[in-house]
């Protein structure tokens, strides 16, 4: 290929879009360009122990080993420096040799300048390093077709036999199309058109798709076979050749039509009941958090002090989690308040912090074998405990909610089948003798106290708070009382 002063930078960009986007920042694969006149095969991509790596990187003039590179790149380079977690704290550097033990490329940091491209470049060798290999051929098809245009002989490329580590062969890239059927009915109807195969078959040219025409196999209309190229590999399904014809037509072409169907949408019970909450409690002095769904078994477990194998306390777990911070569903949203107060320590006291979430319980009833539940919880933080903050904003959130104090108002609570009470519990999260649960219309709904020293230890947290934890699925109800959802849930006394 020649290479000149006007089509690098293009391919250089290029190369750098890929790795913003669909490399994802390098982390599932990162992409290597060498001038192969510099290097000989065969090549062999190896995983060896940081001092034992040892070269000249791009655009410096020194050699130095993998881990003084990176430490270099962390001090003096903005633009290298975010990469370098990547690879940082492993034991053993990926790195790639050609058979002169001639390092090309340190992925996915840098390459080397011993093979680096240049004006007098005319053979290109392209590798692609990854941890997912699906995007690794997406990443090399998509660079390699990009390439290919300032061929001498345009569009001429060079596989590559790749040998596993099981010792199978393989040959990249692999840039044969890809067939997709597509029903000529289907845009038709999706678009609100009556275009004949010949027509799409057109349109679809101009997105560069090649289109033969078939039978149907089962109703006997047209089949669109469609042909999509290395370059296209967005297109996954029917619906995005669909759309590609609708980008051809001009989406301002297509006429508009009155639905067949008459629909009045409108907010969630649970969400509206949520939004309303939310302004109330901000209104009695609180910041709104907002955290994950996802925690460790120590956090939602352990520092709570309640035990995985206590009955009634079991999560949902996900399969395979990529770090130990995500690894099971929260059942309880008071252990993101303390991290939060545990993360703002520097903050000046008192800290009043509340978030209206959803956790995630084991329900066998549901196919799925667990359920969301909305709940509110609040924490103070302060010099001292203070139990009747957090009282009174218990008694507040029921005041807005019109769930009147059991033995207050009789004709309400006749209307709710009874009002809220709260009485003294033992929970492994609050100090013994400074809890109580909550109860309403013989349900028990909640529970709020003085966080448990030990608790707050485990979150860092150093002065003593006080918490509300609350499910405000129960108190969904209409004007008349009516519950808007499902039956009262009851609430585990551990979470």
């Amino acid at each position: 290929m020649s290479i000149t002063s006007q089509p690098r930078p293009c391919l250089t960009c290029s190369q750098d879009k890929l790795h913003q986007n669909l490399c994802r920042q390098r982390s599932l694969v990162a992409i290597g360009t060498h001038d192969l006149s510099r290097c000989r095969g065969p090549f062999t991509y190896e995983a060896l122990p940081p001092a034992d790596i040892s070269f000249v990187p791009l655009k410096q003039t020194r050699k130095f080993r993998a881990d003084e590179l990176l430490e270099y790149y962390l001090a003096n380079d903005q633009k290298l420096k975010k990469y370098v977690p990547l690879i940082k704290d492993s034991l053993v550097y990926p790195a790639i040799y050609d058979a002169d033990r001639t390092l090309l490329s340190l992925p996915p940091i840098i390459n080397g300048a011993a093979t680096a491209i240049s004006l007098e470049t005319r053979d290109v060798f392209i590798e692609c390093t990854a941890t997912d290999l699906t995007k690794a051929k997406v990443v090399l098809n998509t660079i390699v077709s990009m390439f290919s245009e300032y061929c001498t002989d345009a569009f001429a490329v060079e596989p590559v036999e790749v040998i596993d580590s099981f010792g199978e062969s393989h040959v990249y890239p692999d840039l044969a199309p890809r067939q997709l059927e597509v029903p000529l009915d289907y845009i038709n109807n999706s678009l609100g058109l009556s275009l004949s195969a010949a027509e799409v078959s057109k349109l679809l040219q101009g997105m560069q798709l090649e289109v033969a025409t078939a039978d149907g196999s089962s109703n006997g209309g047209t089949m669109l076979i469609v042909s999509v190229p290395p370059t296209r590999s967005d297109i996954l399904h029917a619906c995005d050749v669909m759309e590609d014809v609708a980008i051809s037509y001009g989406y301002n072409n297509l006429a508009k039509q009155v639905p067949t169907t008459v629909t009045q949408g409108r907010e969630l019970p649970l969400n509206q009941l949520s939004e309303l909450l939310r302004q109330e409690v901000a209104f009695a002095g609180y910041t709104e958090i907002l955290t994950w769904a996802l925690c460790s078994r120590a956090e939602n477990f352990d520092n709570m002090r309640c035990p995985e194998n206590t009955s009634g306390t079991a999560a949902v777990a996900v399969g395979n989690p990529q770090t130990a911070e995500f690894e099971v569903c929260r059942t309880t949203l008071l252990p993101s308040a303390l991290k939060t107060l545990a993360a703002n320590k520097r903050e000046p006291l008192p800290l009043r912090l509340f978030e209206l979430s959803d956790v995630v319980l084991l329900d066998p009833s549901r196919d799925v074998g667990a359920r969301n539940e909305r709940r509110l919880v609040a924490v103070y933080c302060g010099k001292s405990s203070e139990f009747g903050i957090i009282h009174g904003l218990l008694n507040r959130v029921m005041e807005v909610l019109n769930v009147p104090l059991a033995g207050s108002n009789s004709p309400v609570e006749q209307k709710l089948n009874g009002g809220y009470s709260w009485h003294p519990a033992d929970h492994p999260s609050f100090f013994p003798g400074r809890a109580a649960t909550i109860t309403a219309r013989g349900h028990q709904v909640g529970v709020f106290g003085i966080v448990h020293p030990e608790a707050l230890a485990a979150f860092d947290v150093e002065h003593p708070v006080s918490a509300l934890e609350l499910s405000i699925e129960p108190f969904v109800f209409d004007t008349n009382m009516k519950n808007l959802l499902h039956d009262m849930h009851g609430w585990s006394l551990v979470h």
